[in-house]
């Protein structure tokens, strides 16, 4: 896909939510014919508590709307949506999408280019977007689909079992501001100062995979793929990731600060949160409904710990709108779903973090009377925000989980050269589609 200048995008893509007033009708002559109100779909993807809100925010538009009436229609996870937006029938008119998978719907001709259709409708231009995610759904000098969320992975913890001040009443290291973030060391200090090995309590857990490892080792000065857009293997035994994964291992594998093999076989590190067996866990904003229904939890957020560099991963999703002949009365239920007050719907439900900026700096996302407290975690952590290909890929996860595990679980690491490089020649028969490998 070919790069948008930065120009051109600083000056046209900042789509911004403050809506024009629709144009009355001439003043002189009969009255136009009513429209028969036809039928759009609305895609997305979610958890029940977000299907819920994007519910209520489609019902909000049909209350209103004289045109076209919006059906939703929901997936549990992106993957059943992407089948039905790539498959031959029942594609949705407007659909969420992950930033993943925008390659292959432009290369497949399924969205439409957004820049005449908002201006058509008198979309303004500004600072209204994250500009990071704006970046990311543009391409060939036009909008490909509108930014709608931005999730980074955030560090949640359990405010009785980690007490920032009680650490410094004992000289501990501990951050001065949770939006300033904190260094891995006083994360390490906090991870073993809420284990409680009598109480059969753990500090933290990090499960073997990809993106919960990747960022230690991003921000430790290394890297998790050989190239950051077509990668051919990952890059776990170049030196910087070796040395980063050096300096965090010694935390990660700690079994004094872990859980037991038996615990994490028998609950997932979710689980042993909810039940305060765990005082730290990494997650996404989605994890807040289920874990204000905790009954007795109180938690709250900090950005990933920073060993040198600031770095999270994460995702990001935009709204597209198929391509075809009901594109333009789609693009009129696409404006009505970025605007402020139906972004903020959905943001109220605890589960989404706005790439709209003024919502995301509102109180229907941070919600200052509800945990986690310091919810403006969420956004700092989006400037850190790394994406990264093939993340989420299953074959991949196949491939590397094994070595992955033995790093993170095997009592004893003989050779990290050996085992790093045995990780990265696995990811490759995934990723290289011209690998041979060794006799050996």
């Amino acid at each position: 896909m070919a790069a948008p200048s930065r120009r051109t995008l600083v000056a046209a893509l900042a789509v911004a939510v403050m809506l024009a007033p629709a144009l009355a009708g001439c003043e002189d002559g009969p009255e136009p014919p009513v429209p028969a109100r036809s039928t759009l779909t609305f895609g997305v993807y979610g958890t029940p508590v977000e299907v819920a809100a994007y519910q209520e925010m489609v019902d909000a538009f049909n209350a209103d709307a004289d045109g076209a009436r919006v059906e939703l229609v929901s997936w549990n996870a992106a993957s059943g949506l992407m089948s039905a937006v790539t498959g031959e029938t029942a594609r949705p008119d407007v659909f969420l999408a992950p930033r993943s998978r925008l390659e292959t719907l432009m290369a497949e001709g399924i969205t439409t280019p957004l820049f005449e259709l908002l201006e058509a409708r008198n979309v303004n231009t500004g600072d209204q977007f994250n500009h990071d995610a704006l970046l990311a759904f543009s391409s060939d000098d036009d909008l490909q689909c509108v930014p709608y969320g931005v999730s980074p992975m955030v560090i949640y913890y359990n405010t009785d079992l980690i007490d920032f001040e009680r650490m410094r009443a004992r000289d501990l290291p501990v951050p001065d501001d949770a939006l300033e973030g904190w260094s891995f060391e006083e994360f390490a200090a906090a991870a073993r100062f809420g284990a409680k090995p009598r109480r059969g309590i753990s500090g933290l857990n990090v499960e073997p995979t990809l993106e919960e490892i990747a960022p230690y080792v991003i921000s430790g000065g290394g890297a998790v793929f050989d190239d950051p857009d077509e990668p051919t293997s990952t890059a776990f035994s170049s030196d910087g990731s070796r040395e980063a994964l050096a300096r965090t291992l010694a935390l990660l594998r700690d079994p004094a600060v872990t859980p037991t093999t038996a615990e994490i076989e028998r609950s997932s590190s979710l689980e042993l949160f909810k039940q305060g067996k765990l005082a730290m866990i990494q997650g996404y904003r989605s994890l807040t409904p289920s874990l204000r229904a905790v009954d007795g939890l109180d938690f709250d957020v900090m950005p990933m710990p920073s060993l040198g560099d600031q770095a999270t991963v994460g995702s990001m999703t935009g709204l597209c709108v198929s391509a075809g002949d009901r594109a333009e009365a789609a693009a009129d239920f696409l404006v009505y779903a970025i605007a402020d007050e139906s972004v903020a719907r959905v943001a109220r439900a605890g589960t989404l973090v706005p790439a709209i900026l003024s919502v995301a700096r509102s109180s229907a996302f941070l919600q200052p009377e509800e945990q986690p407290a310091s919810a403006g975690v969420f956004n700092v952590s989006v400037d850190a925000l790394r994406l990264l290909p093939e993340l989420h890929d299953p074959e991949l996860e196949a491939a590397v989980t094994p070595g992955l595990e033995e790093m993170l679980r095997t009592p004893v690491i003989v050779d990290l050269n050996e085992l790093t490089g045995r990780i990265d020649e696995a990811s490759r028969a995934v990723l290289d589609p011209d690998y041979e490998p060794s006799p050996s």
